[in-house]
């Protein structure tokens, strides 16, 4: 019970934020309560996140890799740990993009176009495949694919979308997602999914190397790419995140066990076949 109202904490945040914001006689009733809201909940967010901060000393679980191709490694825990935050089971998350080819560079791409279409990149409408057998057991898919947020002002406005995003429910972060339940209390998480290309539904049973959905930029994202975690439950929120390690080549031919570091291409090295 008190878990559930602690997830709100987003509520008191935005309440105690407006209050503030439309109070007009200075020091009194209605400033002090935003306030009041305001440290309380934040004090709710920091609790939450604190349980969240995942054991020590857990093994890495060899999970396949989903997704196909060469793509790159962004914020992962090969780099450092956490990845991303404890916050939302995120402590082992990586993020990929999709770069079938080396490719240059653009001119000025921290300034201008402040926003692409999400179709102008490769990993959009690219396939997300199950990193082994289970069940969905949650999944949302009609949140828009928004332009990327890649340009000096987009990341600036990331940041602040970012914050205000938290405050929500999971979706508001995750976009389009699937969570899907790999048995002995793993659960795997995909995030920013394309709308509309979910091919699975709760309660389906998947096999390793199936297709779930496609890589979109939904949620909480600068450019299309795909999220993936695993975590110690279905509700991001409550749970901890969870090491993995994955079989794949990086571009220099090199075999290994493990999770690519931040800015490294590489390509499975599992036969994973795709059901389309």
């Amino acid at each position: 019970m008190l878990t559930a109202l602690w997830k709100r904490h987003g509520l008191f945040i935005a309440v105690g934020a407006l209050c503030i914001l439309v109070n007009s006689q200075g020091l009194g009733p209605l400033w002090y309560t935003g306030v009041i809201l305001l440290v309380l909940g934040g004090v709710m967010r920091w609790g939450l996140w604190r349980n969240q901060r995942p054991p020590q000393g857990q093994t890495p679980i060899p999970v396949g890799v989903p997704v196909t191709g060469r793509w790159r490694a962004v914020n992962g825990p090969g780099t450092k740990v956490p990845s991303h935050t404890h916050s939302h089971a995120q402590t082992y998350a990586i993020d990929l993009t999709y770069h079938p080819a080396a490719e240059p560079t653009p001119a000025f791409r921290w300034l201008w176009p402040l926003g692409r279409r999400p179709r102008l990149y490769p990993a959009f409408g690219s396939p997300v495949l199950a990193p082994g057998e289970g069940v969905v057991v949650a999944s949302a898919d009609r949140q828009r694919d928004h332009l990327s947020r890649t340009s000096l002002p987009g990341f600036l406005y990331l940041y602040l979308e970012g914050f205000v995003r938290s405050l929500g429910w999971p979706r508001h972060l995750w976009g389009n997602y699937v969570i899907l339940d790999l048995g002995e209390g793993v659960y795997a998480g995909f995030a920013h999914l394309k709308r509309g290309s979910l091919r699975v539904a709760v309660g389906d049973r998947v096999t390793a190397g199936q297709q779930l959905a496609e890589c979109g930029n939904s949620g909480n994202s600068s450019e299309p790419h795909l999220h993936f975690q695993l975590m110690s439950g279905p509700d991001s929120e409550t749970a901890y995140g969870l090491p993995f390690e994955w079989r794949y080549r990086d571009d220099d031919g090199t075999e290994h066990n493990g999770v690519p570091k931040d800015a490294v291409h590489f390509t499975s090295l599992e036969s994973q076949s795709q059901s389309h």
